[in-house]
């Protein structure tokens, strides 16, 4: 990864972001600091203040953009801005047991949360446990350890962008692939996966 990845990135609002980020990251346990997250992504989204920029407009051939725009220095979290062409998307994935809130900027994004059930070595079985298609200035959150599910711009022709604030930088995940043969649909293999950031500009 390019350090220059982890510069924090000038977008107009920037201030008023990290104002609104900081505010509720201290506002006590992680299901107070979740739920004022929620409401503050909500609210930023919708401020005309706040733009997010040009940079995440800009979708990748082959895989969905993952842009750090900021990480605090003062409390650890990062945020990063996710670009997804028409159709991209995640496999099944945990978050390394961090929280993390998670918005819609612009688009449409279809999330799925997935319940573990039980787990044999490498072997996890999951079912899915709800979903729901994501419009511009929703946002949701994923506490461990109920933190395994999938995104995926459902749109054939349009891109989507979504803002993730982490409780730290992300840098791996588990990644759970189908098992085959698996009549049930439900038994996945874990797989160590080292999470790439792509440049911002």
């Amino acid at each position: 990864m390019d350090e220059s990845c982890c510069e924090p990135v000038d977008f107009p609002g920037q201030a008023k972001f990290i104002a609104a980020v900081d505010a509720a990251v201290t506002s006590g346990d992680k299901h107070a600091v979740t739920a004022a997250l929620r409401n503050a992504l909500c609210a930023l989204i919708r401020d005309n203040e706040v733009q997010l920029p040009c940079c995440v407009q800009d979708a990748i051939v082959d895989h969905y953009a993952r842009r750090e725009l900021y990480r605090s220095p003062q409390h650890g979290y990062s945020v990063v801005a996710m670009t997804w062409g028409p159709g991209q998307g995640t496999p099944l994935h945990d978050h390394s047991g961090l929280w993390c809130v998670e918005g819609v900027w612009h688009g449409e994004l279809e999330i799925t949360q997935y319940e573990l059930l039980e787990t044999n070595g490498d072997r996890f079985r999951f079912r899915a446990a709800g979903g729901m298609i994501a419009g511009p200035g929703s946002a949701g959150s994923l506490i461990p350890p109920h933190e395994y599910h999938t995104i995926r711009n459902i749109s054939a022709d349009k891109i989507a962008v979504s803002l993730h604030i982490y409780q730290a930088e992300m840098a791996c995940c588990a990644k759970f692939q189908p098992l085959v043969p698996d009549q049930t649909g439900e038994w996945f293999v874990r797989e160590a996966a080292t999470l790439a950031t792509d440049k911002a500009a």
